[in-house]
Parts: C-alpha cells; structure tokens; sequence
C-alpha cells in the first residue's frame, strides 16, 4: 500500500509557512505612491537642473552636476530638463486613471536625434579633446561615438552614418515617411517664398501709392514770394484759356492723337478705359495641408480587407487625393465558383455587389457618408469617394491660374467652379451652358458659390463686355456690389419688382433679336465683330443672378415661371445668360419647365433623396459632405461630377467692388435704368447709338387691360 493510500494527509514545512506569513505583510505605501514619489522627485531634479542651467543660480552641489552633464553630454545637457520631466510626469500618471502616453518608438526616435546630434557636432571639430574639457559639442558620448566610428569608417564615412542616423531619427520621432516630411518641408518652402513675394508686392503698392500721394499734393508757396500777389484770372476775354499750359491736364501716354481715328465713335467721344483687376494682389492663395500618405495607405488596407472578409475580393489601384474627399479606385477581383457539372470556374466580381457594400465600408473606415462611383467615367474601375480627415480650402485665384481655364481665356464668360475629386480645377464656359441652376440646403455654398461666381466674372470683364441684374430677396447676400459700373440697376431686394425686371429682360432680348435681324448677324458675337468693324458701340452680355427662387415663386408663381422659361429658351443667341439657385429644389418651385431650359446644374447638399432627383435626376445630393461640396451635372456630359466649390472671403469681394468703384470718376454718373417697370424701360435706351421705338402710352384703340 502505498502512502497516499494510506490517507495520511503531507506534512508541510515550517519553511513554506513563515514565507506565506511574511507575504501577507503589507508595504506601508503602495505601488502608486511610490510612482507618484518617484515621478515627482524626477521633477524636482528636472527643475533643479533648469535652474542650475543659469550662471546665476548655482551652489557646491549643482556646480558639481552641471560639470558632470557638461563633461558627459556637452550641449546635450540641455536636453536632461526635458528628458527628465517627460519621464517623472509618465511616472506621476502611470497608475492613475488617465496615465500620459509615451509613444515609445518616437521617444527612441528624439533618443536617436540627440545622440546622432552629439556625434555629428563633436564630428566637425578639430581639437576634440579640448571640446570635451570645455563643455562644448557632445561631450564625451560624442567623442567615444565619433572616434569610433571615424576609426571604423573613416571620417567621410563616419558623416554618411550621421546622415542615415539623423534620417531614421527623423522618420520615428515624427511617425512619417521621408517623402512625407521632404514634401512639408517643400511645402513650408514655398509658403514662406510665396508670403516673402506678396509682402514685397504690398511693399511696393504702398510706395506706388505714397508716391502718388506725394505728387497729387500741391506745390508748397515758397517763403519769398509775396502773399499779396494777385492770382491770373483765367476767365478774362483777353487771355483765352487756351493760352495757359498749365491749367490743362497732360495726356494720357497710352492714347496717343493718331489712335483717335481707329477707335470706335463710343470710345473715342470720351468713353472711358477700364482696366482688368489685378487677381494676384485682390484674390489669396490656397492653403492645402499636405495629404497624409500613412493615411491613404491604412484607408486602402482596411478597403481592401473589409471587402475581402465579405466575400468581394478587390484591389486598389489608384488613389486620387482631393481637397475634401479622397477617391480610391477598386479592381474587382474573382471567385471560383462551381457550376451545375461540378467544375470550378473563376467568375469576376459584379460591380452591383461592391456598390451595395457602402454601409459596411463607412463602419469599417468610420467616416460617413461614402459615396461609391460604378464605374468612373472613362477608367475600368469602381470609385469610393471616402472623406478626409482635413478639409482644405479651394480658393478662386489657384482655379483662375490653372491650365484648364487659361484654355478657356478666349470666352469672356469662363467661370471657376471648384476642383473634383481628384484635385483638377472644373471650369466652363456660361455661354455655352448656356443658363445655370444651382439648389442645396440652408448652409451647403450656394451663396458663396453666386459669390464666387460674381468675382470670376468681375476680375475677367469691363463694364463695356458684361452688365449684370442681382435679384436678392435675403438683402444680404448680394446687396455689396451696389456701386459697382456692371450693375444696370442697384440690386433688386424686392420680390414684388422682380417680375418688372424679367418682363424688362424679355424685352430686350426681343429687342436685340431686332438689331440682329437689321445687321444680319445670327449672335451675340457676330453682331460685335460688325460693330466693332464698322466703329460702332458694341453690345455686352447680360448675366442675372437670381438667389432664392423660392421666395419669387411664392409671390407671382405663374409670371416668374413663364418669364423665366420664356428667357431661357431664346436668350442663349442673345447673350442673356440665367444664373438661379434655391434652397427648396421641390416640383412646385423647379418645375418641369424649368429644369427642360436648364440642362447644366450644380446640386449642393440637400436634405432627401426626393430633392435630390428633382434637382439632378438621380440619388446622390442627400450623402455630400455640406460646406461646398456639390455634384455638377454638365449638359455635355452624361455623368456627375463631384467638386468641392469655390470659397471667396468677404475681405476679397469687398476689394474686388473697391477696385471697380475705385476706378469710376467722382462725379461721372454710370447710365442707368429702372427695370421694375417695363414702360420707363423702353422708353430709355440701354445703350447710345440705339435707336428704340417709344410706345404711345395715350393710343385710344389699345384695351387698358
């Protein structure tokens, strides 16, 4: 029998017994207060050592610890504050509810760049072992790290590994690639050449200006001359006025006498010259933050992984960074699958099955809303346009620089609309539109897109090339350019003479449809080269801007809707061009006639599916983003194009009216009319040289109704 069968229980050792006591003893602080203690004596040495850092405020023991660090780190002493203080406050939280995270693989990264610093700067000197005794470059550990590696590699050798050193330390302590951190630093480059060159330019309008300043003041009475002297009187038949050089104003060089003739009759009886803006000083750069490589990559992974587990193999292919969303395109991939003999065959992955997945990626990827584009126009592949994590701005001055629009400066009525999806301005030409509707929700662009809109046409067009009509019921959006020479009446705030103003718009169209038929020319531009031919006054574009459509419908719905069907189906050859937004895109407000006459269409969010097929025919407009990002629908082009719009700042529109206001003589009143009323609208001619027939408003055979 054996001895556990016996039942005899084992005997247990004094030994084991007075450990176990001893292990029930307690510590009388436990383990976060001696973290605590422990983080907050590092403090104090941190701030000691700060303090000890000054000439001023040392004693025996810290003369002693400076020395020590000097000899030690060199200039790397200096870092011992900041080292210290992280660690005690790590210390300090680490058992705490909200302890503070060391980023351990950027802490080594900063570690690597002190030390490759030591090295590389107690590298260039030449008497290194005085270096050491003085407290300079990196003290000992420099010395031990360069002499070695000068005695390894040699000293050209020895830089080649400070550099690889100083790049990986770079690449940690940052958590970014390299070509991530060459490209911020291009980018800060040319911020700084690009703020560098407009300082200088603002320089130089300020002394352009005090110069001006300077001659426009008079000449000062100079101290000998006699204050009882008697002025000439100009006005005496003797002394003809001719006679005095001086009271005439000198002639302007860029009109000399024998271009008189080859003008036109308009210009040359004292029409005055107007000159373009200048876009560079009125209209700001963009600012574009710098896209995250790290980022688009974890997006493509967890794409292509989400999709994976879910059955729908694909590959990213490309990637189209935009200014608010970031497109990626998918390959499908294949599945092997077995048909009704048995055989496994690999069968392609149907695009219906990737765009049904939208739901399941913006949980993945934790943005939303994602918008899936099957396929892209033009390429063989599915579009997932997924938000990104910055937003940056799109400016109307880099869209008005591109390449896209110096292609359309042959079109004086090119507009900037924005960038797509992967960065490319979008422009079009309006006469070609030929007409514009534009409907989003209360706070998505749509005023700031008219805005942007009013300046791009303001900075590329003389009051003799374009007038323009602003309808603004919300009295706010547009009531700035009051003032302006492109304006043929102040804007129009009430919605009760907006009718006037189609009725007066219709009109003129009929009118100038006459004028062609007499000149025999077909358009707009036919009819100005022939003027411009014969030296007579040309005509200009007539662009209207309508804000709010629905508050207009509200007032006279059936006169506002056959005024502006009726304009937009025969205005085009004219030279009359709509521009009309809302913010309730409903059927009662964008009727069926409306949106036949308007084949080009900007929709901005909107609040449902329902708006959003009024608007653009489709689904869509209810997943953007807000804040400028838009879906255009070109009348050339079958498929949508999402942008992010154009953003003009206050401080630019007011400069942009500043300059046209600026160049209008004080006293020289612009030929207006008053458009709320068709009758004074005939009667006075839009333009000179046009002879218009006067109806007889006291005829007894016309009925009064």
């Amino acid at each position: 029998m054996t001895k556990r069968a016996t039942g005899r229980r084992p005997r247990t050792s004094k030994r084991t017994n007075t450990s176990r006591r001893r292990s029930t003893r307690r510590l009388p602080i436990n383990r976060a207060q001696v973290s605590w203690l422990g983080g907050l004596l590092l403090l104090g040495v941190a701030l000691v050592t700060l303090l000890s850092l000054l000439p001023l405020n040392r004693g025996a023991a810290t003369e002693w610890w400076i020395g020590v660090l000097a000899q030690a780190l060199g200039w790397g002493r200096y870092a011992v504050p900041v080292a210290l203080t992280v660690l005690g406050l790590w210390l300090m939280t680490r058992l705490t509810n909200t302890p503070l995270r060391m980023p351990w693989m950027r802490f080594f990264g900063a570690f690597l760049l002190l030390v490759t610093f030591l090295g590389s700067s107690h590298h260039l000197f030449a008497d290194r072992e005085a270096a050491v005794a003085e407290g300079t470059g990196g003290g000992l550990l420099g010395y031990y790290l360069s002499l070695g590696l000068e005695a390894a590699l040699g000293w050209a050798g020895a830089m080649v590994v400070f550099a690889m050193l100083l790049a990986i330390g770079l690449t940690l302590a940052l958590d970014l690639s390299l070509e991530e951190i060459v490209s911020a630093l291009a980018s800060w480059l040319q911020r700084g050449r690009q703020w560098l060159a407009d300082y200088r330019q603002r320089r130089a309008s300020q002394r352009a200006k005090l110069a001006q300043e300077a001659a426009a003041r008079p000449t000062p009475r100079p101290q000998n001359e006699p204050r009882h002297a008697k002025a000439p009187i100009v006005n005496k038949p003797s002394r003809p006025v001719a006679q005095q050089p001086a009271a005439q104003p000198p002639a302007p060089p860029e009109q000399p006498a024998d271009d008189e003739e080859a003008m036109p009759e308009s210009l040359a009886s004292g029409t005055r010259r107007w000159a373009l803006p200048p876009i560079e000083s009125l209209l700001a750069p963009d600012d574009d933050p710098p896209t995250s490589l790290r980022d688009i990559r974890e997006k493509a992974r967890l794409i292509e992984d989400t999709l994976g587990s879910l059955g729908v193999p694909v590959t990213v292919v490309e990637v189209n960074p935009g200014p608010v969303v970031t497109q990626f395109g998918l390959e499908p991939g294949y599945v092997e699958r077995r048909d009704r003999k048995g055989k496994v065959r690999r069968m392609k992955i149907q695009v219906a099955k990737i765009a049904s997945l939208a739901n399941d990626l913006a949980l993945a990827l934790a943005a939303a809303p994602i918008r899936i584009e099957a396929p892209v126009p033009g390429k063989g592949v599915v579009g997932v346009e997924v938000p990104n994590r910055e937003m940056s701005m799109v400016g109307l001055r880099s869209v008005m620089e591109s390449d896209e629009f110096a292609e359309l400066s042959a079109y004086p009525l090119a507009l900037g609309f924005g960038r797509d999806v992967s960065g490319a301005p979008v422009v079009d030409d309006l006469a070609s539109l030929p007409h514009l509707l534009i409907a989003g929700a209360t706070n998505s662009g749509k005023s700031v897109c008219i805005n942007a809109l009013i300046a791009c046409l303001l900075c590329r067009n003389t009051p003799d090339d374009l007038r323009l009509l602003l309808v603004d019921p919300k009295r706010v959006e547009l009531s700035s350019y009051n003032g302006i020479p492109h304006l043929i009446a102040p804007v129009v705030v009430e919605p009760a003479r907006v009718v006037g103003v189609l009725k007066w718009l219709a009109n003129e169209m009929d009118r100038r449809y006459q004028v062609f038929a007499e000149a025999g020319a077909r358009n707009l531009q036919a009819y100005n080269i022939k003027m411009v031919a014969q030296g007579d006054p040309k005509l200009p574009h007539i662009v209207m801007f309508i804000d709010e459509l629905a508050d207009l419908m509200m007032v006279a719905p059936d006169d506002i809707e056959r005024l502006i069907c009726r304009i937009a189906q025969l205005s085009r050859a004219t030279g009359i061009h709509l521009v009309i937004a809302t913010q309730r895109p409903s059927v009662d407000v964008v009727t069926g006639l409306i949106k036949a006459n308007f084949p080009a269409r900007l929709s901005f969010l909107v609040s449902s599916q329902v708006d959003s097929r009024v608007i653009i025919d489709t689904p869509g407009a209810d997943k953007l983003l807000g804040q400028g990002d838009g879906l255009y629908m070109a009348p050339d082009s079958p498929k949508l194009a999402r942008i992010q719009g154009c953003f003009v700042s206050d401080a630019e529109l007011e400069a942009i009216v500043s300059y046209w206001k600026g160049q209008m003589p004080p006293r020289e009143e612009m030929t207006r009319i008053d458009p709320a009323d068709p009758k004074k609208a005939v009667q006075k001619p839009l333009w000179p040289g046009v002879k218009v027939e006067i109806p007889d408003a006291d005829d007894g055979d016309e009925d009064d109704l």
